[in-house]
């Protein structure tokens, strides 16, 4: 309607004026309800060709839409693993602070796993205690075997010399048994240092090896006891939790909630027609009036524009992919942030919004290289800019009782 009455300006008020002073028919007489047509139909024509013509440039340079939300960030409340609630420290609704628990699992089976563990580990280190005793004991044999060994071998030497000077003093018989008892206290010295040396191996080696698995398996038993306390990986505020203690919660089946952080992951998400996939690019100023902030036009730039339309994705399967099948044609997503800082503070996440975005060919008609007619046609496509920058006002004032009076609520 506005366009119209800029064109009629134009085109049909010119045509009348010609009508009724250069020709000298009046309204009423020889221009009447019923000859309007005739006598103003080139200011007719040319008004409704040129409101379209002026339509086509706005929208097109000027590109509006209605499908913008002010999207935000949710994080569902899972635990790590299966189990029954045993204690719930929250309410249905209200805020947490990051690491603050909000509901425990039942923790027997890790408790006991845990309990388990600490008793291997005192159980190696009693081994361990027992290991250093049964060297000092393997030692003392030692040093005891080493004195037979000697005895017998000073005995076997006494005897060898007493049958050297006198060979008939000394039986053959008694050498060989003395020798033979060297040589098994020589094997029982062996024994009893390998004993020793298997003590220490088990002390230096095999033991602190046990001891450090059971030290693992006690990190793992507290860290599957940690799991059992589902506790806020940010701050925010917790929404629709209703759980409540005795209920089995599955990670891959039941989420126990939903928490929303505090302001972070919020975009302002606007979906502009495919056609004006060659008009905004980062860097366009924009403005935006949402539902939850009525009467309030918001400015906003457009900091990224993304290079491809949902409804043209696929995923790899069986079957091939017809493009009949992609009955709705998706939408144009930019990206929009507040030109002054805390400009959508006071908007409610999930509101949402109208924004207009305005082009801007200031630089090319500053560029030395710009045609005369090429910078007036951009001077004039920059200034319509205004026009829908109206059209926007218009809408933020009308919002409210297009949505309390006229929806029929």
């Amino acid at each position: 309607m506005l366009e119209l009455m800029m064109c009629s300006l134009l085109t049909i008020l010119p045509d009348y004026l010609y009508r009724r002073y250069a020709q000298g028919k009046r309204f009423g007489q020889e221009i009447t309800l019923y000859s309007v047509w005739y006598e103003l139909r080139w200011g007719i024509t040319a008004c409704l060709m040129l409101t379209v013509c002026l339509i086509t440039v706005i929208f097109y340079f000027h590109p509006a839409t209605s499908n913008v939300t002010l999207f935000y960030r949710t994080v569902p409340i899972l635990p790590e693993i299966n189990g029954r609630v045993a204690e719930v420290y929250v309410d249905f609704s209200g805020p947490v602070k990051q690491g603050e628990p909000i509901f425990k699992l039942d923790s027997a089976k890790q408790e006991a796993a845990v309990e388990t563990a600490r008793r291997k580990i005192a159980q190696v280190d009693a081994d361990m205690v027992a290991a250093k005793t049964d060297i000092i004991r393997a030692d003392a044999k030692i040093r005891e075997d080493q004195s037979s060994l000697q005895q017998a071998v000073d005995e076997l030497e006494t005897k060898q010399e007493l049958q050297r000077r006198n060979s008939g003093t000394v039986p053959e018989r008694e050498i060989e048994r003395l020798q033979l008892l060297v040589e098994g206290r020589k094997a029982t010295l062996d024994v009893s240092t390998a004993a020793k040396t298997a003590e220490e191996s088990q002390v230096v080696n095999e033991l602190p090896a046990t001891k450090a698995s059971a030290e693992a398996a006690l990190a793992q038993a507290n860290v599957d006891l940690d799991k059992t306390v589902v506790r806020a990986g940010v701050s925010g505020r917790v929404e629709q939790f209703s759980l409540k203690v005795g209920d089995v919660v599955n990670p891959l089946m039941r989420p126990a909630g939903v928490l929303v952080p505090d302001k972070t992951g919020r975009s302002l998400v606007a979906g502009f027609d495919q056609l004006e996939a060659q008009i905004i690019k980062a860097g366009m100023i924009a403005e935006v009036t949402c539902v939850s902030k009525p009467f309030s036009v918001i400015p906003m730039v457009v900091t990224q524009v993304q290079d491809f339309i949902a409804a043209g994705q696929f995923r790899g399967g069986e079957q091939l992919i017809d493009p009949q099948q992609v009955t709705r044609p998706g939408t144009f997503i930019a990206f929009l942030e507040p030109l002054y800082q805390g400009g959508i503070d006071d908007i409610t996440p999930g509101s949402s919004c109208i924004a207009n975005a305005y082009s801007n060919n200031h630089d090319v008609i500053a560029d030395p290289q710009t045609g005369v007619l090429k910078g007036l046609a951009l001077h004039a496509i920059d200034a319509l800019g205004l026009v829908h920058a109206l059209l926007l006002r218009i809408q933020a004032l009308v919002l409210p009782f297009k949505i309390l009076v006229f929806s029929g609520h």
